[in-house]
């Protein structure tokens, strides 16, 4: 009998935050709140579907594709690789990283993907109906990115 190793689907993921500092958030199927991403693509045969150079250009893409922003993703956040379960028998690995909104004038907007779009306060977060890793992750990102403007500042 040969051994074949499971494949876990993998989603990556990015934590933006407005001019506001509020984490702009899509609302999911499951009626959760979520960052905004998706997995990458490994291209089609025929060209039609290019295939993704690096997962931040993944996020990158699929973050204008979800909310019309554009953004450069990185770096990766602490703490920001974990497993979720959103149903059961199914695993998902969620790799987090950290956004710059590049379009901070443009308003964003909802696609098809998604029922809401949100933004919101940091201290709004640990009420929201999301799992705890995006959770963690906001609050990671949120901190290091007021202790650089601390340090600037």
């Amino acid at each position: 009998m040969t051994y074949t190793p499971p494949l876990w689907p993998v989603s990556v993921k990015g934590v933006v935050l407005d001019a506001q500092d509020r984490v702009l958030l899509l609302r999911n199927e499951r009626d959760e709140w979520e960052l905004p991403g998706g997995r990458l693509e490994i291209g089609g045969s025929d060209g039609a579907v290019p295939m993704d150079a690096s997962p931040e250009e993944a996020l990158e893409r699929e973050i204008q594709e979800e909310t019309g922003w554009e953004v450069k993703a990185g770096p990766l956040i602490d703490g920001g690789v974990w497993i979720y379960q959103p149903i059961p028998e199914r695993k998902v690995l969620i790799v987090t990283y950290g956004c710059t909104v590049l379009t901070p004038d443009r308003p964003p907007v909802v696609s098809h993907k998604h029922k809401r779009l949100g933004r919101f306060a940091i201290d709004e977060v640990p009420r929201l109906n999301m799992p705890d890793g995006y959770k963690r992750a906001i609050a990671t990102w949120y901190g290091l990115r007021n202790a650089d403007e601390y340090e600037r500042g």
